[in-house]
């Protein structure tokens, strides 16, 4: 199975891989798609009015609706009066054909822009309406690459993750197709840092000396280091040329944050974390760190 993954999804998965590795965040990532065209038969894609209400979705002889019976309560899927899902953000993604089945995707998630939607997967077997729920880390579907046999779900990595790539099929269900495993860009050194390029300091770990330099000071420990980093913005620089950032936790700002350091011309890097204990931890410890780092830290507690 895991050969006939890679081989028929090589491009699929360099591209999506390689985006993951790099930038974007679970909650945003674009999903590639071969043949994300909805079936000749659907109709549009969705269909909403100017307040936000979905119209009835014709599908399978029947109609895919989407309501939410109490004001600023949850939304409800439901096929031909049969609820299939509810939560506060219901939202058809598309319909598309997996060889002759006629297939639904719909995003149902808690809503905010943290913490992506899963990805409920909707079709007809022997006449009755099924449906299959794809999450990761109960934050959100990997990005979903649709090809005329298959849907593939390409994981989101963070640095020093490994993740099992999933695909669907009417026939064969959700399996496991492989295993990815995040890798920084090959022949890179501290010479091609440059943190202009960067949406958030994570983005540094591409970096192969940056990564190398990372995981001999955090080990085990450097996806959780990662994760108190996913909610954060640009950098900045110290005086002597350092750049740093802080972040924290997806809906645990204040609770669990880190500030990561990266010094390019000295060929070091530092990192912090105040984790599930509520006591800080650093890589290297705090006492050996340059002193405009450390206060570039202290100021970062500070607020």
């Amino acid at each position: 199975m895991t050969r006939l993954f890679l081989a028929a999804s090589a491009a699929i998965l360099l591209a999506t891989v390689g985006a993951n590795a790099q930038t974007t965040a679970p909650a945003t990532q674009p999903a590639p798609a071969a043949s994300d065209q909805p079936a000749a038969d659907q109709g549009s894609d969705q269909a909403a009015s100017d307040d936000d209400k979905q119209a009835p979705i014709p599908f399978e002889g029947g109609q895919l609706i989407i309501t939410q019976p109490e004001q600023d309560g949850e939304k409800v899927l439901s096929y031909d009066g049969k609820q299939l899902a509810s939560n506060y953000d219901v939202f058809l993604d598309k319909v598309v054909k997996i060889g002759d089945v006629n297939v639904a995707l719909v995003d149902v998630g808690d809503g905010g822009n943290q913490c992506g939607p899963a990805k409920v997967i909707v079709w007809k077997k022997d006449g009755q309406i099924q449906t299959t729920t794809v999450e990761q880390d109960e934050c959100g579907a990997p990005p979903a690459a649709v090809s005329d046999s298959a849907i593939y779900f390409v994981p989101y990595l963070l640095p020093g993750e490994t993740r099992p790539a999933l695909q669907w099929s009417p026939t064969e269900g959700l399996t496991t197709s492989g295993n990815l495993t995040y890798t920084p860009e090959p022949g890179t050194d501290w010479k091609d840092v440059d943190p202009s390029k960067f949406d958030n300091i994570i983005d540094a770990f591409h970096n192969a000396a940056v990564y190398k330099a990372g995981q001999a000071l955090l080990g085990d420990n450097m996806p959780d280091m990662a994760t108190s980093l996913l909610v954060g913005g640009g950098t900045e620089k110290t005086a002597s040329g350092a750049f740093y950032a802080t972040g924290c936790v997806p809906h645990d700002c204040g609770g669990n944050d880190g500030f990561m350091a990266v010094d390019p011309v000295k060929h070091k890097a530092y990192f912090a974390r105040r984790g599930d204990n509520g006591e800080p931890q650093a890589w290297p410890p705090v006492k050996d760190w340059p002193a405009d780092i450390k206060k570039a830290y202290d100021d970062a507690q500070g607020n």
